[in-house]
């Protein structure tokens, strides 16, 4: 996997993928930041969210379930001083769909969070990462 990040100006930076995305990602306004994108910690917090989505969803997907809808709710504290990692990350799933197995919901997310998300495992290694969820019958 590669990545490229190269300096706009002031704090802004394009981040280009290696599969050819790009993403602006600004610092705040403290630091020269003109809010111009999205903060660098901000994105790793949201790549975090997408991974285990995506996990969850593949899982439920599998075992038959009718998802229509998946959001994951991030919530992260910093440490106070510098280097201000993650010292906890809550992630709150809301699935919808119709007559969800709750079982299969818990055991999806319950999965994802210890076994297959590479970002919550990870970031598990500095932070506590917990995790609950609601099930929307529509």
């Amino acid at each position: 996997m590669k990545a490229r990040v190269k300096w706009v100006e002031d704090a802004a930076m394009m981040g280009e993928s290696g599969s050819g995305h790009a993403v602006i990602m600004d610092g705040p306004e403290a630091f020269g930041g003109r809010n111009l994108g999205i903060r660098p910690m901000e994105m790793l917090l949201l790549g975090m969210g997408g991974c285990t989505e995506f996990d969850v969803l593949s899982m439920l997907k599998k075992s038959r379930q009718q998802v229509t809808g998946c959001v994951v709710e991030l919530e992260a504290e910093r440490a106070e001083s510098e280097p201000k990692i993650f010292t906890r990350i809550h992630a709150h799933f809301i699935v919808s769909g119709k007559e969800l197995s709750e079982k299969h919901v818990a055991r999806a997310i319950s999965l994802s969070a210890e076994k297959y998300c590479s970002a919550s495992i990870m970031l598990g290694k500095v932070a506590e990462v917990t995790h609950d969820y609601e099930i929307l019958d529509v």
